[in-house]
């Protein structure tokens, strides 16, 4: 099974920006403990600060991979063409937040990618992109 993981912009500074709502690990080190954990799954990281890099990506794995974890960081509350493109393609991809977007700024509860998705796993730390895992695990879409 092939999933990738992509992560939109500042998702590079996990463990330095705002430990107090995304927490002390970088997402380098989470990635380590969850293939360590899951050796049977072929998991594949990409990230990137720019919407147009992200779109090329969704578009270059959406129609061979298994399923798409993806965290559109601030994209997820202004991209239009992120949500068009994952309607378009046919890989499952579910969005996950690692804060509570719900409990935050006003502008943060819109999302361009929730009705596009699968699912949305929102304010369970990166524990969400576990359970987002373990969610196209079970039910290979």
């Amino acid at each position: 099974m092939k999933i990738a993981i992509i992560n939109g912009p500042n998702l590079n500074l996990l463990g330095k920006r705002e430990p107090g709502i995304y927490g002390n690990m970088s997402f380098d080190d989470y990635l380590a403990k969850l293939k360590n954990k899951y050796p049977q799954i072929d998991i594949h990281y990409y990230q990137s600060n720019v919407e147009g890099e992200l779109i090329n990506e969704l578009q270059r794995i959406g129609f061979y991979y298994d399923g798409i974890i993806m965290n559109p960081g601030g994209y997820t509350h202004t991209s239009v063409a992120i949500g068009d493109c994952i309607a378009s393609i046919e890989t499952p991809v579910v969005e996950v937040h690692i804060s509570n977007v719900h409990a935050r700024e006003e502008f943060r509860k819109l999302s361009h990618v929730s009705a596009k998705a699968a699912g949305s796993i929102i304010g369970l730390g990166l524990k969400g992109y576990e359970l987002a895992l373990q969610y196209l695990m079970n039910n290979k879409i």
